[in-house]
């Protein structure tokens, strides 16, 4: 997985300089990052169903505990890649195995492309100036490669390969 994604060591700095920033705050950085995807692909709002209801619109599901407990899960998961930026490798099976979770519940793997853009606009907006086109390169190397290794978890591949 490191090896498709070669991140320099100032792009591995620009990306924990920059989530440190966000760390305080996740659940509403993560807000900001789900209400621009419910913006961009409101198609996916029905996927979000707690114990069988569903939202009448994105404030509603933005605003219901379970799904706040989704966002703090996700933001968890930028956590873990941000944390592991010398080896992402190590999360080649927890990720393959989110992006099966992900297929189940039936998201598209072209939903990521919508959501690679709410995380770029989550940052943009929450850095502020900080957010330089070098600080966008870096992230979108680092959603890349998280995405190519849920995408895995699509593909029907025996054990072991």
């Amino acid at each position: 997985m490191a090896s498709e994604m070669p991140l320099s060591a100032g792009q591995r700095d620009l990306i924990r300089e920059s989530w440190r920033r966000l760390s305080a705050n996740p659940v509403q950085h993560g807000l900001v990052l789900f209400a621009r995807l419910f913006d961009l692909d409101p198609d996916l709002l029905p996927l979000f169903q707690y114990n069988c209801k569903q939202f009448s619109s994105p404030q509603e599901c933005l605003s219901a505990p379970e799904f706040l407990e989704h966002v703090r899960k996700v933001m968890l998961v930028i956590d873990a890649a941000v944390s592991h930026l010398e080896d992402l490798s190590c999360l080649e099976e927890y990720l393959c195995n989110l992006g099966k979770k992900h297929q189940a519940v039936g998201v598209k793997v072209e939903s990521f492309s919508a959501v690679g853009e709410s995380l770029l606009y989550m940052l943009e907006k929450c850095l502020g100036t900080a957010f330089s086109p070098d600080v966008r390169e870096a992230w979108s190397k680092l959603y890349s490669a998280v995405v190519k290794a849920m995408q895995r978890g699509w593909e029907s591949l025996p054990e072991g390969e």
